[in-house]
């Protein structure tokens, strides 16, 4: 365990220190949110109703934007190739891997969409399951964008492969994370059926891709 912690705690500082995948996140985040009101024009009521779908779809794709660095400065230099010889079963390094993206991009993304709701008049009842739906929902997407990172990591320019490989797994994600997200008071009530459906997908993640992960790295590690 103590490994573990330490190889997350690696990856945080080289994230903070390299500032590329987070900055790159919160950037495209930050450019959809504020474009996508001007290309819609002022209808405010248009853009409170598709104000949750927007703002799912940009943490969706922001994440992905930042998928092929949780394994390729790794593999790069070698790195991989000394934790596959380390005491750590090679599935929890998977695991860790994973984790510090959820962490250094995907948390800080869920946490920053609901404040930035603003920008697309999100309705302020529906900030707080927004919110709580999309920081169950990010633990899928970084383990998800894992298995994608894993399976395109001995390949050139793999960013664009990586998206067409886990975007279908993010069509689960995407639809309860926007029924989880509806406001209070909304008809029917499908809130919190398809919280603990999202949960559950997110537990299942954690259980499956670390495995799926592991498997791909050591085809080219071999």
């Amino acid at each position: 365990m103590t490994l573990i912690l330490a190889l997350i705690r690696r990856d945080l500082s080289l994230s903070i220190r390299q500032g590329g995948g987070v900055g790159t996140a919160l950037g495209f985040f930050l450019t959809v949110m504020v474009l996508l009101p001007i290309g819609l024009g002022p209808d405010q009521a248009l853009l409170g109703k598709i104000a949750p779908g927007a703002l799912w779809i940009s943490l969706l794709l922001s994440v992905l934007l930042s998928a092929d660095r949780i394994y390729q400065q790794d593999y790069d230099d070698g790195s991989l190739d000394i934790m596959t010889m380390s005491p750590v079963p090679f599935e929890l390094v998977a695991l860790a891997k994973a984790v510090a993206h959820w962490l250094s991009t995907s948390l800080p993304l869920a946490i920053a969409a609901p404040v930035l709701g603003f920008l697309v008049n999100l309705d302020p009842r529906a900030i707080w399951p927004l919110a709580l739906a999309m920081m169950v929902g990010s633990i899928a997407l970084s383990l998800l964008a894992s298995i994608g990172a894993a399976v395109t990591v001995g390949l050139r320019r793999g960013g664009l492969l990586v998206s067409l490989l886990v975007l279908p797994l993010y069509v689960p994600v995407l639809i309860f994370g926007l029924s989880a997200s509806q406001a209070p008071g909304s008809s029917p009530d499908i809130a919190t059926p398809s919280l603990l459906i999202l949960l559950a997908l997110a537990l299942v993640s954690v259980v499956l891709s670390p495995l799926a992960s592991a498997a791909a790295l050591r085809s080219y590690l071999k």
